[in-house]
């Protein structure tokens, strides 16, 4: 996981896996964070994502409604409150610095916004910074995060708790350069599909007015994704009870390998410590298992062997954010009979460009989570 004392150096910066063209150079050395212009990018609690769902409805049938599906409203609302306070003292603390500010959210945060802001500043957490750093489609513009709600939420993506209760200090610090740049790989997505209709990207929780940014083409006439991954991107069937049918290349290979599994996530280093850590995470209970089957009697206690060697395991799945490789994982790959065809592929490993075809019935490729999903046809 990331130390928190180095957060502060998590000044986002996106450098595409698989982007076209340099990348540029920002030095530690290079002192002093232009701040004339900054866009806070709102968190959508979920308070306000229910509003805009059931817009029809006024505040009291609302609460009826959601009272009646065993939501506690009284939390609810208070949360969202929450969020709204810290958002209105980041803006307001912004504002006496003599910094022009604009607040904006997922339905309001336009292409023109993200160009015209020095930094991006989303307030919330890992999941609003995903989104605010998903809008920049270039190398060249920062995205500083504030956690909102540090007793409930880990954000490592943010900066350091102490932060959310003193946003001037570290203002301050990025204004006068006390900081270091920490550059992070992402995953630029194209798309091949039968219909062009079936393209269409959308939030995975959409609703009414959601802004979504428009395919885009590259210069071979590919439908680009108008999002870059931070974090990791997964294919397979929208149905998840249903088994997940794809073709898999990896680095340009010859060979297509046939897969049946649960469906593919490809990780960037910053998404490690997420999703790809969390599936291929080695349980304490496992070791000890494998360690009893060597006649070594293992316990599952704190400090004992199998933690231990549990730690070790895990802490080497998470990679640098700034490695170039993707790091991929078939879930639950079925490995029987037929399948894999041909056989050979592993389960887990490392690719710096991944092409995958589609033979499922219904799948969707989602990006970070769920700021962003496309249909993924059969092809």
């Amino acid at each position: 996981m990331y130390n928190q004392k180095c957060l502060l150096t998590h000044i986002y910066k996106g450098i595409g896996t698989i982007l076209n063209g340099p990348i540029q150079n920002f030095s530690n050395d290079a002192k002093q964070l232009k701040m004339d212009k900054v866009l806070i990018i709102s968190k959508l609690s979920r308070y306000e994502y229910e509003k805009r769902k059931h817009r029809n409805l006024d505040d009291s049938k609302l609460e009826q409604l959601l009272r009646k599906r065993g939501t506690d409203f009284e939390r609810l609302v208070n949360f969202h409150n929450k969020y709204k306070y810290f958002e209105e003292n980041v803006y307001t603390t912004l504002k006496n610095m003599g910094i022009n500010v604009e607040i904006a959210n997922r339905f309001t945060c336009t292409e023109d916004k993200i160009q015209e802001a020095d930094v991006i500043l989303p307030t919330g957490g890992d999941g609003t910074f995903l989104l605010a750093a998903s809008r920049v489609m270039d190398n060249k513009k920062p995205v500083v995060g504030f956690n909102s709600d540090p007793s409930r939420s880990e954000g490592y993506l943010c900066l350091p708790k102490k932060y959310s209760t003193n946003v001037r200090a570290a203002i301050e610090r990025l204004q006068m350069g006390d900081f270091d740049w920490l550059l992070r790989s992402r995953i630029r997505i194209t798309m091949v599909v039968s219909e062009e209709s079936d393209l269409v990207p959308k939030y995975l929780h959409g609703v009414e007015g959601d802004c979504i940014c428009p395919i885009r083409l590259n210069k071979a006439g590919k439908n680009v994704l108008p999002v870059l991954a931070l974090n990791e991107v997964f294919m397979g069937e929208t149905l998840s009870a249903r088994v997940s049918h794809l073709k898999l290349r990896l680095n340009g290979s010859m060979e297509l390998t046939n897969i049946k599994c649960s469906g593919i996530c490809v990780a960037t280093g910053t998404g490690s410590t997420s999703w790809h850590l969390s599936i291929n995470r080695l349980p304490v209970q496992s070791v000890a298992e494998l360690l009893r089957l060597i006649d070594i009697d293992a316990t599952e206690g704190k400090d004992s062997l199998a933690t231990v060697l549990a730690d070790i395991y895990n802490k080497n799945l998470i990679f640098q954010s700034d490695d170039k490789r993707m790091g991929y994982t078939i879930r639950d790959l079925i490995s029987c009979g037929v399948w894999p065809d041909p056989k050979g592929i592993k389960s887990r490993g490392f690719a710096t460009k991944i092409e995958v075809l589609s033979n499922c019935y219904d799948a969707s490729l989602v990006v970070d989570g769920g700021c962003h999903s496309v249909s993924m046809m059969e092809q």
